[in-house]
């Protein structure tokens, strides 16, 4: 399946963005879906993933309470919903699928399809 991410941009720390992760190709039918996030100098890092078959979240503690994930399986998309933005959550946001689901969600390297990223910035 070939993903599509968007909705990056430039906000101030407090502030809120939405990221959409589009799917095409094929029927979206992967059961997991994820976000991570690369800043920097830094590894790939894990933020949200969503389970389809069993309809569960799981977050980065770093984003908990601040980010939701959620899937719109009509519209084949999973959006990042983003708030109460900090300058440290700046960083190109990747979204990732893989067909079935690994215990080891939080890892990028079990996920086969990629989306060419959006650069999300937070200033202070």
């Amino acid at each position: 399946v070939q993903l599509q991410a968007s909705g990056g941009g430039l906000v101030q720390a407090g502030g809120s963005l939405r990221l959409s992760c589009t799917a095409s190709g094929q029927t979206f039918s992967n059961d997991a879906v994820a976000w991570f996030r690369q800043a920097p100098g830094k590894e790939r890092q894990f933020v949200a993933a969503h389970r389809q078959s069993l309809r569960r979240t799981y977050y980065a503690d770093s984003v908990k309470g601040r980010f939701t994930i959620y899937r719109d399986n009509a519209k084949n998309t999973v959006t990042l919903q983003m708030n109460s933005l900090i300058p440290e959550d700046t960083a190109v946001y990747f979204c990732a699928a893989r067909a079935v689901w690994n215990v080891d969600f939080g890892n990028p390297v079990h996920y086969t399809d990629w989306g060419q990223g959006t650069l999300v910035t937070v200033s202070s």
